[in-house]
């Protein structure tokens, strides 16, 4: 039984039985993706306690979450960092960014700064080094929700997402229908689930169409623009070089832009060109990019959302989210019959 005039909640049950706060949760809503063995310790465990859901919610300990990118050297980043403070701002909740940039020592650092400062959630935006993190947040009983996971993640894990599949292929498909069949890929890093998921809505498009896939028009790139730059660069001088490229980010269809305009290669008139994201320079590049969007303010704003319910000790609806993406059409892609210059078949 808890001590007198101590008020038992989610973290307090989670910490005694040795899993995350998610975990509880789902005992909680009566879910079934928990083990018997540990649905059982849980609900010794609330018996014991006499756990009651309805009391009033947990109080934030510091009144502040952790927001963890790898770097902060992206548009992307400003879009979500501006969706998760948005929601903490609302909630009275200060957020701390940091970027752990691929280095141990900098992950340590951060670690040891978020145990002094007590923070009351993390919301992680890396590809690398999560396991380590989460094994460590969750022995310190610490909530975190993970933004684009990079691989397969914990179960008691939340993650946000978007449809890339659905995204990559929307860009596909509209590159065939204006009468494109020779359609380049700059992909984005292969351990990332985004990456993957963009490459296999591309491959599906093509197989919708009819259209055979052609390995040697698949370039690798890491989302950034100077790989956009050298894949649109060995793309573009191959003896039969694509009309048309779908680039898994803004950044690398900006880097073909460049790629194109030193060939003397026109958009749209040569190549046309879809990127993914809409971050805002894709409405002021020129032409303006036609782009998958990617709602990143929103996937932002609902990883903050998820992180303080978790940290107040309420139930979450579901621990997998993907956001819709949606194909914005602008003026970087034209019809294969109106091209007229280098590219054309």
């Amino acid at each position: 039984m808890a001590a007198a005039g101590r008020r038992v909640t989610i973290a307090t049950i989670a910490e005694a039985a040795g899993v995350s706060v998610p975990t509880v949760s789902r005992v909680l809503n009566g879910r079934t993706d928990v083990s018997p063995e540990t649905r059982d310790r849980i609900e010794h465990l609330l018996r014991e306690h006499d756990y009651r859901p309805r009391n009033s919610r947990q109080p934030l300990r510091a009144g502040l979450i952790d927001l963890v990118f790898q770097d902060l050297d992206s548009p992307w980043a400003v879009e979500l960092i501006r969706g998760v403070e948005e929601v903490t701002h609302a909630a009275g909740v200060g957020t701390v960014v940091s970027a752990v940039h691929r280095r141990t020592a900098s992950t340590r650092a951060w670690l040891q700064n978020l145990r002094a400062r007590q923070s009351d959630g993390v919301i992680l935006v890396i590809s690398d080094g999560a396991g380590p993190i989460s094994t460590e947040l969750h022995r310190l009983n610490v909530p975190m929700v993970i933004i684009d996971p990079a691989g397969g993640v914990a179960a008691d894990v939340p993650t946000i997402g978007a449809t890339n599949w659905s995204g990559g292929r929307s860009a596909t498909e509209h590159l065939i229908s204006l009468g494109h069949t020779k359609i380049g890929l700059v992909e984005g890093p292969k351990n990332l689930l985004c990456s993957r998921a963009r490459l296999d809505g591309y491959r599906a498009a093509l197989e919708e169409a009819g259209l055979r896939l052609d390995r040697r028009l698949i370039e690798p790139g890491d989302f950034q623009h100077e790989s956009g730059f050298q894949a649109g660069q060995r793309l573009l001088d191959r003896d039969d070089p694509p009309t048309a490229i779908f680039a898994s980010s803004d950044q690398m269809a900006l880097g073909l832009y460049e790629a194109a305009r030193l060939r003397g290669i026109r958009i749209p008139d040569d190549l046309s060109v879809v990127g993914f994201d809409d971050l805002p320079e894709a409405r002021w590049s020129a032409p303006p990019l036609t782009t998958v969007r990617q709602p990143l303010a929103d996937m932002g704003g609902l990883a903050a959302r998820t992180v303080l319910r978790l940290s107040r000790g309420e139930p979450i609806e579901t621990p997998r989210v993907e956001l819709a993406t949606e194909l914005v059409i602008r003026e970087s892609t034209a019809l294969f019959a109106e091209a007229g210059g280098k590219t054309a078949q």
